[in-house]
């Protein structure tokens, strides 16, 4: 996914002034980013398209109040990423853990072109798997770097946290990402990670 960057500041004060054309386009254009971030933070589609549906409803009511002080894609960023991480904290008091073999697989690939496609697939299932087992400040630092190319004053911004924590932060959840990826299981002497 690109990342956005659509700061049409006559858009966007249309939008604020309450022209539904401009905000209807602004929510067309913005879409596809939330989900982005929200699918890559909760992990799973459905409670992706939960998370970017209250994302998008907060963005529509908080409009007029955006005052232009970061730009329009970090304010938007900033409630797609709290969305998807409300989102996680409900699953988490609603949801039962539930086991998910996914190693089985019924028949063999048509062609080079569909194992490639198997093999993104696969590969994308166990980046959101080990995204999944990350904090979700860790993921939302790491989610917000690498999928949304954001720099780091950004992310702070975004996060309303220290540059230096956003640091700490996506050097931990990347650390812990290949350590999951490359199938190690952490070692006894290792310290346990916390938030920053």
């Amino acid at each position: 996914m690109t990342p956005f960057t659509g700061e049409d500041d006559g858009l966007i004060s249309l939008a604020k002034q309450g022209d539904k054309r401009a905000l209807e386009q602004l929510l067309r254009e913005i879409q596809p980013h939330v989900y982005g971030v929200c699918r890559r933070i909760t992990t799973n589609d459905a409670d992706a398209l939960d998370a970017t549906q209250n994302a998008l409803i907060s963005i529509v009511r908080a409009i007029s109040d955006f005052d232009g002080r970061s730009k329009f894609s970090s304010w938007c960023y900033r409630i797609a990423t709290n969305s998807a991480l409300d989102e996680l904290r409900r699953q988490k008091r609603h949801r039962s853990p539930v086991s998910i073999d996914s190693t089985e697989y019924v028949g063999e690939p048509a062609d080079h072109h569909a194992t490639d496609a198997f093999g993104q697939v696969e590969d994308r299932y166990e980046i959101d798997l080990a995204l999944g087992e990350l904090s979700g400040d860790f993921r939302a630092a790491v989610v917000l770097r690498d999928l949304c190319q954001l720099d780091y004053n950004e992310i702070a911004e975004v996060l309303e946290i220290a540059p230096g924590t956003v640091r700490s932060r996506i050097a931990r959840a990347r650390a812990q990402l290949a350590e999951k990826l490359s199938g190690n299981q952490p070692g006894t002497s290792q310290r346990p990670t916390s938030a920053s």
